[in-house]
């Protein structure tokens, strides 16, 4: 069999947890593991150029096919060249499959074996995903990373239902395995389900090995369930997958769980976290979590955060961003943005350096003191 477009280098196993220190090499360059990615929705991380995540220092990004398919188009999209001209990134690109979009934000959806009926979130109009039409989509958006499509069920959902799903969802991603013909330049990576459910997981995680996916995602956890719940079924699904293979947790972005993940054996995650709080006025600190918009920093004239050298923290205090923020000025929510994914990049950083001294677990009880307040 050919080399796939993507694969996974270990570098070192953490001797404390079961952390792994890699790099992901992809058609667009490599990527330092255990990472943080933005999400980049629109073919954009909102209100942010691609010259300032450089500057910031992430090393991927994502970005959404249900949208993307939607507004502009792909076709559209595929004309531009692909994401990567499109938007001006020449960094690794993951686009997710649309699965959880469809089922998060569509009206009156069908789910049958063919795949997915659904009505757009936008106008109303009606649309058709199957694993065939999304491996085109997907395809055409010329990601270096692309997703199989699946379902992710609510939590909690019963048994017998998750059961059917996860099922359908493997049957699917042996259709998009099928369907994907640009091999060379993209990596499908398959999609594990099963709820919360051990049994429903494991059956899911050995089926989807069988069909040999370049990578592999644990999808349908951090959906609303208990810490505890998404912990227990973390640990439990991140060792089912290949070692020699990349590992990633979808929608994870808070500094606990990106910790939890990266002791799990997880290698990459991604969430809107960053920039969705940013633009209510919070900010992520190594001492816990700023609402700059509180009455409270109305004189304050520091910076965010005072162990940070990002640009917002480098020229701006909190006092200016309050301000900006309360007059619904775009800058705010910009130099919160910068500063927000200026941290986690940091923060994985430093989680790759821990894993090489064999050291992941204490920094994280001394990283949850200081950010929590506590060890838990």
């Amino acid at each position: 069999m050919d080399k796939p477009a993507v694969t996974y280098e270990l570098l070192h196993k953490d001797k404390t947890t079961g952390a792994r220190r890699g790099i992901v090499h992809t058609p667009h360059g490599d990527i330092q593991t255990p990472v943080f990615m933005p999400v980049g929705t629109q073919a954009t991380v909102k209100s942010l150029a691609p010259e300032e995540l450089k500057e910031i220092g992430a090393q991927i990004i994502l970005s959404n096919t249900y949208h993307l398919y939607l507004r502009p188009g792909h076709e559209l999209v595929k004309e531009a060249g692909g994401l990567h001209k499109f938007m001006n990134w020449d960094k690794p690109i993951l686009t997710d499959c649309g699965g959880f979009q469809v089922f998060s934000l569509s009206d009156l959806r069908t789910i049958s074996e063919d795949g997915v009926e659904f009505r757009s979130h936008l106008d109303g109009s009606k649309h058709f995903f199957s694993p065939e039409k999304v491996m085109k989509i997907e395809e055409a958006l010329g990601a270096d990373i692309i997703m199989s499509f699946d379902e992710c069920v609510k939590y909690p959902e019963t048994y017998e239902y998750t059961k059917n799903s996860m099922e359908r969802t493997t049957r699917w991603a042996k259709r998009c395995k099928a369907a994907h013909k640009n091999t060379e330049k993209q990596a499908l990576f398959g999609i594990i389900q099963g709820g919360f459910y051990e049994d429903l997981r494991e059956k899911s995680a050995k089926d989807l090995i069988e069909l040999d996916f370049p990578g592999y995602a644990i999808g349908g956890i951090s959906v609303g369930e208990p810490k505890e719940e998404f912990l227990k079924m973390l640990y439990f699904t991140a060792p089912l997958m290949p070692e020699n293979k990349p590992r990633y947790l979808m929608g994870v972005g808070t500094p606990d769980y990106l910790i939890e993940a990266a002791i799990a054996g997880i290698d990459m995650c991604d969430c809107v976290l960053p920039t969705r709080i940013a633009r209510n006025g919070t900010a992520m600190t190594w001492n816990g979590k700023v609402v700059v918009r509180n009455a409270t920093y109305e004189r304050d004239w520091g910076p965010i955060d005072k162990e940070c050298d990002c640009y917002a923290c480098k020229n701006y205090t909190r006092a200016y961003i309050r301000h900006l923020i309360k007059a619904n000025e775009i800058l705010g929510v910009r130099l919160l943005s910068i500063h927000n994914i200026y941290f986690l990049t940091k923060l994985m950083e430093r989680v790759r350096i821990e894993i090489e001294h064999d050291n992941l677990e204490n920094f994280k009880n001394e990283f949850y003191k200081k950010y929590y307040g506590t060890k838990e």
